[in-house]
């Protein structure tokens, strides 16, 4: 396996949303990197480039890259349900 010394774990706290509630951003406003796009997210996912993740009280949960019938979307699993649990985050 090939490690990229300089992938960083991000915590997301907030995301961006568009006016029809689809999430367009991840961020953390603690972060130098802030908000970033979607898209970038989902590249940087699947290159290894970074890997983001939920801090939640009870502990923290990886954000990961779907394939949906509408094409790539990020999503977290922390109850295992079907449900997006990154609508849960504030709006950034």
């Amino acid at each position: 396996m090939d490690w990229n010394l300089n992938m960083a774990n991000r915590p997301v706290t907030h995301t961006r949303k568009d006016r029809y509630g689809n999430i367009i951003g991840l961020g953390n406003p603690t972060q130098t990197w802030s908000v970033r796009s979607t898209a970038d997210c989902i590249r940087d996912i699947e290159s290894g480039a970074h890997q983001y993740y939920v801090p939640w009280p009870t502990g923290s949960t990886w954000i990961r890259v779907v394939q949906g019938t509408n094409g790539k979307y990020l999503r977290t699993d922390r109850d295992n349900t079907s449900r997006n649990n990154l609508d849960d985050l504030p709006n950034i």
